[in-house]
């Protein structure tokens, strides 16, 4: 889907995932000490505005300008101690660069891509952390296609947790914490989904 398509999805709906973060992304974050993060694929900013809640000092990027706008114009309602820590971009995160090294906290959340394009977004979001930061990757499971409900119905969009282990294995100071499947439930059913957290090394 490009970001024409994005910008028609967000502009159809008012906060398509909804204003609270996602249940694993408020998890593995809450006990995280307070820094610097980016949110690569923010879509409306709403784990991003969690965390600057938290005291983070968050850029969010997003491809569609629609998303991004919306998330600005959440910004505006917050105190203004937190509309402070947030900064908004509009970018294509397949190609973004990242400072080495510039963040303790990389989140990837439900941001599906081909395979060597989400192994690129992958490595750069590693490089960006600062040591003893993290990476949190959360998206649709692969078994969510047979075994769930909802998500992309292409499976090479969808994550796999070995996979995943074993890329960021690769990735030199880069240790996994955890990587599993997970049960989110919804409306629909039970949903399947990739948690992944990566620790950099000193």
């Amino acid at each position: 889907m490009d970001s024409d398509a994005w910008d028609a999805r967000y502009g159809d709906a008012d906060l398509v995932w909804g204003s609270e973060p996602n249940q694993f992304v408020r998890e593995q974050c809450q006990s995280i000490p307070v820094g610097v993060a980016v949110d690569l694929g923010c879509g409306e900013g709403r784990n991003a505005l969690w965390l600057a809640r938290l005291g983070w000092k968050v850029t969010g990027i997003d491809y569609s300008n629609v998303a991004i706008e919306r998330a600005r114009a959440l910004t505006e309602r917050e105190r203004p101690g937190v509309a402070l820590r947030l900064s908004w971009r509009t970018a294509d995160v397949t190609a973004v660069q990242l400072r080495a090294e510039s963040v303790d906290l990389a989140l990837v959340s439900y941001v599906h891509l081909p395979p060597e394009q989400r192994a690129s977004l992958m490595l750069r979001a590693a490089l960006a952390v600062r040591a003893l930061g993290h990476v949190i990757v959360v998206g649709h499971d692969r078994r969510n296609l047979r075994e769930g409900v909802g998500g992309p119905q292409d499976e090479r969009l969808l994550y796999d947790p070995a996979e995943l282990r074993a890329l960021f294995a690769g990735i030199p100071r880069s240790r996994v914490d955890l990587a599993e499947t997970v049960q989110r439930h919804t409306a629909e059913g039970v949903a399947l989904d990739t948690l992944i957290r990566v620790r950099r090394l000193v």
